[in-house]
């Protein structure tokens, strides 16, 4: 029972971290919940196996409810950028699809390999290169195709949002980075729907799921972290619009590259 109560209290905190990190950086708030389920799964008794799958779908879920809220409060202050988000749109669905596909036949130790490895990344971006410009505009099709499929896929298979990835690319690229963040949010439910009902079914038949499973998608901890990440998500957005964030980003990129490193040696 108090692995439990301590199950339902630490997912319930990740719901509400994930959400504030959500509004205030783009980043769908995965980023957090995945790596927490990770490390909390066991506890459940979940088999090592397939939690890294259920992380990965779950937190899927979850990034439905919280880009829906994330997504509006930036749109209110102008901060989706609708061109761009249809120009790069198309180039997502086929990355969610091919990120699904390869996400559910992978074993657990690709996917934490995959998620690892990105997550340092993009720590190291968020420390030494977040604001640097490399171009003052996004390339053309089909190259925004290719980089909205790169986005997709390859988050689809991390279980975030998408903003971990699209945000340093569209500043990179001359997007000022508020219409970043806020276009960011969008592409999180693009990539969420198609991404949870593709691991829902990719996990339909698999032997030993915890209650509550849809697949690879675990209800309960939906109905835990979905609630607060929704609520959050507009003090995150808010918070984004009105206070320097560089210390921010610094303190958060640590944090990211102590637990990719934490789950990349996990597999040694």
């Amino acid at each position: 029972m108090l692995d439990l109560l301590f199950f339902a209290v630490i997912l319930a905190i990740a719901g509400a971290i994930g959400g504030i990190i959500a509004g205030l950086l783009g980043v769908g708030g995965g980023i957090v919940i995945v790596p927490v389920l990770f490390y909390l799964l066991p506890v459940a008794g979940v088999d090592g196996e397939i939690r890294m799958h259920l992380a990965v779908a779950t937190s899927l879920a979850t990034i439905i409810t919280t880009s829906i809220v994330s997504a509006r409060s930036h749109y209110k202050r102008g901060g989706v950028d609708v061109d761009l988000l249809k120009q790069v749109g198309g180039g997502v669905v086929l990355g969610v699809a091919i990120g699904v596909v390869a996400g559910t036949a992978a074993s657990a130790q690709t996917l934490t390999a995959i998620f690892g490895s990105v997550a340092l990344l993009v720590a190291i971006h968020m420390a030494f290169f977040k604001g640097r410009q490399l171009a003052s505009h996004l390339p053309g099709q089909p190259c925004i195709t290719g980089i909205g499929m790169i986005i997709g896929g390859v988050s689809t298979m991390m279980g975030i949002g998408g903003g971990s990835l699209s945000v340093p690319i569209f500043s990179l690229c001359g997007v000022p980075i508020r219409r970043a963040v806020g276009t960011a949010a969008a592409i999180g439910l693009i990539i969420a729907v198609p991404g949870v009902i593709g691991f829902a079914i990719g996990g339909w038949n698999v032997p030993d799921l915890p209650p509550g499973s849809v697949g690879y998608v675990n209800l309960i901890g939906f109905a835990l972290i979905a609630p607060l990440s929704m609520l959050c998500a507009p003090i995150g957005a808010k918070l984004a619009h009105t206070i320097p964030q560089e210390w921010l980003s610094r303190i958060f990129a640590i944090f990211l590259a102590v637990t990719a490193v934490r789950m990349l040696l996990s597999l040694l």
